[in-house]
């Protein structure tokens, strides 16, 4: 069931949930594309039409940022818990490893995707990663072609959004693919640039601030976040989400 946050439809599932969901997309027929809206996420899309209508459109869109719990609280519709991308992926690609399915990764700066794709053969052996392509493209046939040609089933999106998940809806049938989902940093977390927090952070919805704290120059774009929880009081207080 999904559950409206802020105009915002995010499905309202644990993380373990989320991945037997997803698995269960690659056992239907067609292309099918997966969203992880953040507070970030949501604010923007307050914004950008076009943005939201793409997420609320997603075959499944899951709590990736603990801003979307709080906000959901604050609303009165309080979602299970978060389903962060990077353990969704990590989940799935555990699922692909033992199926055979094929996975391409495409975003992130020259010679990322490779790195990642390295180290994640090691941690799920028998993953087939049939490719991958940086996210500095400028044209985007030359890139849906080689996921095609590479008999794709599974793309991480790693572009950022919203360009991931505007480009998600707008090619992904184009490349053959059953399904894609979006990951935004991910493929710097899988090569091993991005060190994610420790477990205690993690389990706290501390996440970002360790980030911050490791990457002080944050703080703009953090100060943000909290815009979100004040949006979900004013919709609360007005009896009714401002965007639903």
């Amino acid at each position: 069931m999904k559950k409206d946050i802020l105009g915002v439809k995010v499905d309202d599932l644990t993380l373990s949930e989320a991945i037997s969901a997803g698995i269960a997309l690659l056992e239907h027929p067609g292309f099918h594309y997966i969203v992880t809206p953040n507070p970030e996420f949501i604010l923007s899309a307050k914004k950008d039409e076009a943005f939201c209508s793409v997420l609320n459109q997603a075959d499944l869109s899951l709590a990736d940022g603990i801003g979307v719990i709080y906000a959901s609280k604050i609303l009165g519709t309080p979602l299970k818990g978060r389903a962060p991308g990077v353990d969704f992926a990590q989940g799935l690609m555990t699922y692909l490893a033992a199926s055979g399915l094929r996975l391409f990764l495409l975003g992130a700066k020259p010679g990322v995707a490779e790195q990642a794709a390295k180290n994640l053969k090691v941690s799920h052996p028998g993953l087939q990663i049939c490719g991958t392509h940086d996210g500095y493209f400028q044209q985007d046939e030359p890139v849906v072609e080689a996921i095609y040609a590479a008999k794709t089933d599974v793309i991480f999106v790693c572009l950022g959004a919203p360009k991931q998940e505007l480009w998600m809806a707008r090619y992904g049938f184009a490349t053959g693919a059953k399904l894609a989902i979006g990951l935004g940093g991910c493929l710097d977390v899988f090569a091993g640039n991005v060190q994610r927090a420790p477990k205690a952070f993690q389990k706290a919805g501390l996440e970002w601030l360790y980030r911050l704290m490791k990457e002080p120059k944050r703080i703009g774009r953090m100060a943000k976040l909290p815009l979100i929880l004040v949006d979900a009081l004013g919709a609360r207080i007005g009896g009714k989400n401002r965007n639903g």
